[in-house]
């Protein structure tokens, strides 16, 4: 006989054809609960994952991984910045920029936007926005040519393209003898940027560095501050520790963790919750194995008497029903983990199959950050979400299980 008893038996009652076919309904209807929560358990925790990641990609394209400004006034002497923080083997690029808010003016269009003046031969070294040109290209701005690099959907808004000229109109006013005026100053569009993040590419311009300290009317060399690139953007924060001690005290170290800190503490949060949600679907299919179990018990009371007179031990009669319940768990899981794992890898092919087949945008770009639906599937969220899924499960057979080996031949047999 196939050895071990208890095995062999509760393989060959999962198998075998049940009288009572409610029995068999809640075990497929468990199964099936099992295979649902966890392949959604696994491509919502994967599509978070890559939504974080391309977030935080696409906002450190254009952001920066660190900066070093000055506490009230322009850093002045960005150079000796750059040579002190060149220094820290973590820091491999960096920049000095402008940053300021204007309003930008063409035709009957006007909208405002964040101006940042840049060197366009060393901004590749901190962000993207080179490699992201949709027309023109970023060295193309030129100091004393007042040209400018807007983002594509601020171009789409002022219905501009290259060659064409937008007003840029400054929060500071001109005190003239005919009174307070704005200031204002044309720029010539020479490229246009796409990152992909609509806020970014809503509202964000270049200029040259030179061009911007002359619209800002900032003195000497002065610039807002230096933009850092890191070897390892996870890093960031024993890096701002490291050079905040280093440098003078009127600099001010700012890493992404801090500029950005609510918005990813946000999205983390709303991944915890999910799984949590999710994980309750799970929950409720793995005790539906509760029902499943109890009613085979009640069903096999006759069998199980049998079995202990014939001298099996209440621990094997347990083992019976272990077996039982943790094969629906593992049919169910196993089949999960497969559906989830297939989805997560063909989310992005599928995600524009049904916006034609319903005709609908399912992530407007003026909604949400990001237009499309990334999915990035982690090994460790599959390990975790499989043994989850198979633990319930066991947890589930316990108390059938036990209450099958509780059994008294005596009186499963008064009546037979």
């Amino acid at each position: 006989m196939f050895r071990p008893l208890p095995l062999w038996l509760g393989l060959r009652y999962t198998a075998a054809k049940r009288r009572n076919h409610f029995i068999s309904f809640i075990s497929l209807t468990s199964i099936i609960g099992i295979l649902i929560g966890v392949t959604a358990l696994i491509t919502v925790l994967s599509v978070m994952n890559g939504f974080e990641k391309e977030l935080r990609e696409r906002i450190l394209g254009v952001a920066s991984h660190a900066t070093v400004t000055a506490f009230n006034d322009p850093l002045t002497d960005w150079q000796s910045v750059v040579d002190q923080v060149s220094g820290h083997e973590e820091v491999i690029g960096t920049a000095p920029y402008i940053e300021g808010q204007v309003m930008l003016v063409r035709g009957s269009q006007v909208t405002g936007s964040m101006i940042r003046g840049v060197l366009p031969e060393r901004e590749p070294e901190v962000s993207d926005v080179a490699a992201n040109m949709r027309s023109g290209e970023l060295v193309d701005l030129q100091a004393g040519e007042y040209g400018i690099v807007l983002g594509s959907k601020l171009a789409s808004y002022l219905g501009a393209r290259r060659g064409d000229r937008v007003t840029l109109v400054t929060p500071e006013a001109n005190v003239t003898p005919a009174g307070v005026l704005p200031r204002l100053k044309r720029f010539t569009v020479t490229g246009i940027f796409e990152i992909g993040m609509y806020d970014y590419d809503r509202s964000t311009a270049f200029v040259h560095i030179d061009d911007a300290r002359k619209l800002m009317r900032i003195e000497g060399e002065g610039v807002t501050g230096v933009r850092l690139r890191l070897e390892d953007m996870f890093r960031a924060p024993s890096v701002n520790e490291a050079l905040s001690a280093s440098l003078d005290r009127d600099l001010w170290v700012r890493d992404w963790t801090q500029r950005h800190s609510n918005f990813f503490r946000a999205v983390q949060t709303e991944k915890t919750v999910m799984f949590v949600i999710l994980t309750l679907i799970v929950a409720v299919a793995a005790f539906n194995i509760v029902s499943t179990l109890v009613m085979t018990v009640q069903d096999k009371q006759a069998d199980i008497a049998i079995l202990r007179t014939l001298g099996i031990t209440p621990a094997g009669v347990m083992g019976i029903f272990l077996v039982q319940g943790c094969v629906i768990g593992i049919v169910g899981t196993v089949l999960g983990v497969a559906g989830g794992v297939s989805l997560s890898l063909n989310i992005g092919e599928l995600m524009p199959a049904l916006e034609g087949l319903f005709g609908v945008d399912l992530l407007p770009a003026d909604v949400y950050y990001i237009s499309d639906l990334p999915s990035d599937m982690q090994v460790d969220d599959v390990i975790s979400i499989t043994l989850l899924s198979f633990g319930l499960s066991i947890l589930a057979t316990l108390y059938p299980a036990f209450r099958a080996s509780r059994t008294q031949p005596a009186e499963a047999l008064r009546y037979e």
